[in-house]
Order: C-alpha cells, then structure tokens, then sequence
C-alpha cells in the first residue's frame, strides 16, 4: 500500500471517534475480565509498561515518520481485533484475562508516540483541536452506550456481569473492524 504524504482528514476523525468510542464501550468490562489476575500482576505489568515506554521514547528519531505511524496504529489495532476475538472464543480464564490485560498494555506502550505523531503530522492547531473533541465525543458515546448496553441487558434478564461483558464484546468485535476501516482509509 502506498502511503500519501498527508493524512486523509475527515476517515482519521471518524478512526479517532470510533476507537474512543470503542474504549468508552470496553473501560467498564476490563474489570470483570481481570477478575482472575492477582494484584502483582499489575505490579510487574507495570514495571514492563514503563519499560516499554523508555524504549519507544529511545526510538523516536526512527519511528517517527508516516510510514511508521500508520503501521503501528495499525498494528495496534489489529492487537485489539485478535485479542476481542479470543476473549469471544475462549471467555473468564486465566489465559484470556493476561492477553487482554496485555494487549492493552500494548497500546498504552504507544500511547505517547501516537500522540506526539498526530501532532507532528496534523500540526494545524485547527485540526488538533477537531481530533481532541473527536476523541473525547467517541470516548462519552462509547461509556453512553455500554451504561444503556448493561441496563437493557438486565431488562432482558441478564444480570450476571460475566454474560454482560462477553455480550458486549461482539459489538466490540465489530466496531473494531470500523475503526481498522476509518484508519487504513485515513492512510490510504
């Protein structure tokens, strides 16, 4: 795939909005899904993000640049289509519970390098502006929407928090597909 030199606006604020939407929908079900970890495990889970964070810092000068930034948010994207998948699969075991809890310190990994790319290369304040409202009305729709997912759920009858979540998470699934759409879009 050939990459433009600027930034499809208009499907990256779309990617923006449906992945904050798609982290406000899935905030509340982590702590269900955790429920097997023990608190060490967010210790050392600590200790590997901070890490990881040293050395995507150390590595700026090489991975910032255009290329590098669509195929990491790609990547990290694809992370989050696998790991909702599996969770679909194989729900509330020991296993399923450190790959989600890993994935996502995969993406905060990259947290502060997606950051600074967006504002390296969509610099107009204008723009920067439109992607922070974006993230922030995906991210209140998103916990919007789970918070009515989980109440009509109990209306149906469905009151256990474990059901709750894995329903939700084929929404998920295919929200994440719109998001892995808006972004390659955005790059294309």
């Amino acid at each position: 795939m050939q990459l433009s030199k600027q930034i499809k606006k208009r499907p990256f604020l779309n990617y923006k909005f449906l992945n904050s939407v798609f982290t406000g929908l899935a905030m509340g079900s982590v702590f269900t899904i955790y429920g097997t970890l023990s608190p060490s495990i967010f210790s050392i889970g600590g200790i590997f993000l901070a890490i990881g964070l040293l050395f995507v810092a150390k590595i700026y000068t090489k991975i910032l640049n255009i290329k590098a930034f669509f195929e990491i948010s790609i990547g990290i994207e694809i992370v989050m289509l696998i790991m909702v998948g599996y969770f679909l699969l194989s729900p509330y075991n020991y296993t399923t519970a450190m790959l989600v809890y890993i994935s996502y310190q995969i993406s905060f990994m990259f947290g502060s390098y997606l950051v600074r790319a967006e504002t390296v290369f969509l610099s107009r304040i204008k723009m920067l502006s439109f992607l922070d409202v974006a993230k922030q009305k995906g991210y209140l729709v998103g916990l919007g929407v789970s918070y009515v997912f989980y109440e009509s759920l109990k209306y149906f009858g469905i009151t256990d928090n474990q059901s709750q979540v894995y329903f939700l998470h084929f929404g998920l699934f295919g929200l994440e597909i719109f998001v892995i759409y808006f972004l390659w879009k955005a790059f294309k």
